[in-house]
């Protein structure tokens, strides 16, 4: 087991450091410079150009610069082109706003869509099976963007409650409850949002893996000994059902920045999908290549943990 961990982790690292190579040259093949002079600005005179270079290590070489880069990183001396500010601190604060997204909507998606998919697979061609699986494709029909502004609309005027950021606007001497529950509003909605598709999702691949199961040979014989239906379902049946939702499992990390990019901008929620929207726009390289990376980290890291919890699912394989 220790042997395992160890080859997987040193596997991951040289994976990292080679993603990290590969995106970071990638990233300096997209059209424009981050110290072309602005013609529409007076103030940006080549010679603020030429010290912003020198600042930014833009003089060097690639192979240099990407050095540096990683240099300054990990010792928390990279700042942000776009406002000086410590990339590490910004990128650490929108993390926090997009872990409490995510993590809400993470336990809305699996806790809902495992009772949903199971139960349209024991019911399979009954009115529940019919009616979830007609709300899920048009759960998945719908654009995100649509149905958040339909959100929108209806909490607003229903409720007459303001759902966009993170706190209403005025709240400096509310006390500490009614501040918990006002953002514990603003966080419900996107997080209902999110879950949406992925209860549309995950609900079929649910019920298509539990019908599969359910056709083998020995569930077919728990049943035929007798046992309650309970125990056939979610003893024998569920277990084995619940392998290739390990990977899934695994690769939801990433989730936490590319998968909350348009939530983020419509509700105003600052967080890291947002970010790294208005990096591009800007052409920020420190915290476009941060992201970046992180994103390798959290993908690298998923499939560490689908490697580990295979053993916790299925006995059978052995290391």
């Amino acid at each position: 087991m220790l042997s395992f961990i160890g080859r997987s982790i040193i596997q991951k690292i040289i994976t990292l450091f080679f993603v990290s190579v590969i995106s970071f040259f990638i990233i300096h093949l997209a059209p424009g410079k981050p110290s072309q002079v602005d013609p529409m600005n007076p103030k940006i005179t080549p010679e603020v150009v030429e010290r912003y270079r020198k600042a930014f290590h833009l003089d060097k070489p690639l192979h240099t610069q990407y050095l540096y880069f990683y240099r300054d990183l990990f010792s928390g001396r990279l700042v942000s082109m776009k406002d000086n500010q410590a990339v590490l601190g910004k990128v650490w604060e929108r993390f926090m706003n997009s872990l409490l997204l995510f993590f809400v909507g993470t336990i809305i998606t699996w806790t809902l869509s495992f009772p949903i998919g199971i139960h349209s697979a024991i019911k399979r061609g009954g009115f529940y099976d019919r009616t979830t699986t007609f709300l899920s494709y048009l759960l998945i029909s719908i654009p995100g963007f649509f149905f958040a502004y339909i959100l929108i609309i209806l909490v607003v005027t229903r409720f007459h409650v303001p759902v966009i950021g993170m706190q209403t606007f005025g709240l400096g001497d509310a006390s500490g409850l009614e501040v918990a529950m006002d953002r514990i509003w603003h966080l419900l909605i996107p997080s209902i949002l999110g879950a949406t598709g992925g209860i549309a999702i995950l609900s079929r691949y649910v019920r298509g893996q539990m019908l599969e199961v359910e056709g083998h040979d020995y569930v077919r014989t728990a049943k035929a000994k007798g046992l309650p239906p309970e125990q056939v379902h979610y003893k024998h049946a569920l277990r084995n059902a619940l392998l290739p939702f390990v990977t899934m499992f695994g690769l939801i990390l990433p989730g936490l920045i590319g998968g909350s990019v348009i939530i983020e901008s419509i509700f105003s929620w600052p967080g890291m999908g947002r970010m790294g929207y208005e990096a591009i726009l800007a052409r920020d390289y420190p915290i476009i290549l941060t992201i970046n990376f992180i994103s390798a980290v959290l993908v690298l890291a998923g499939t560490f943990i689908s490697d580990i919890l295979y053993l916790v699912v299925d006995p059978r394989i052995r290391l």
